[in-house]
């Protein structure tokens, strides 16, 4: 674990982790990005955050651009955004596809009827990140930051707006 020089925090580097942990998991739905080469792709996916199997999960479509570009540049990045409550944590780490058919049944919820009918669709294929660093900006309430950034301006100050670091997770 390491703290970046860029970090505005006085969290630990562990109560960073936590904090990122649980923003993943409360938020559910994250930015998945991945790389084709040439661009940067972005897509809304509903996440299973494992923290206890230092995995993130997501079930995805047998097709689909995002799996091949994971087997050729496995590195990807994860973002979830709290907007209305300012928090924000991206992960980065390595993707693997897989059809690991009892790793998908133990994932599957109701959420998942809206895109198939059971956990048996042989269309189905699992995507397991491993997180390798994350990053986390956790301000205050919308009404706290307007004020906060109303005074820097009066003032000519910089506002605190709540905590950013990084760290390996």
């Amino acid at each position: 674990m390491t703290k970046d020089h860029h970090d505005d925090t006085d969290m630990t580097p562990a109560e960073v982790q936590d904090r990122i942990w649980e923003l993943a998991k409360k938020i559910d739905i994250c930015m998945f990005t991945t790389w084709d080469g040439e661009r940067q792709r972005s897509r809304p996916l509903s996440a299973r955050v494992h923290r206890d199997q230092h995995a993130i999960y997501f079930l995805v479509d047998i097709e689909g651009h995002k799996n091949g570009e994971i087997e050729r540049y496995p590195f990807v990045s994860l973002a979830w955004v709290d907007s209305g409550g300012h928090k924000y944590a991206v992960i980065s780490g390595k993707a693997k596809l897989s059809n690991d058919r009892g790793k998908i049944t133990e994932l599957w919820s109701d959420w998942d009827k809206a895109w198939w009918e059971d956990a048996n669709d042989p269309d189905i294929r699992l995507i397991t990140v491993t997180p390798e660093d994350g990053e986390l900006w956790d301000s205050p309430n919308r009404a706290v930051s307007l004020a906060k950034m109303a005074f820097a301006a009066v003032t000519g100050a910089t506002p605190d707006m709540g905590d950013n670091a990084k760290v390996d997770l």
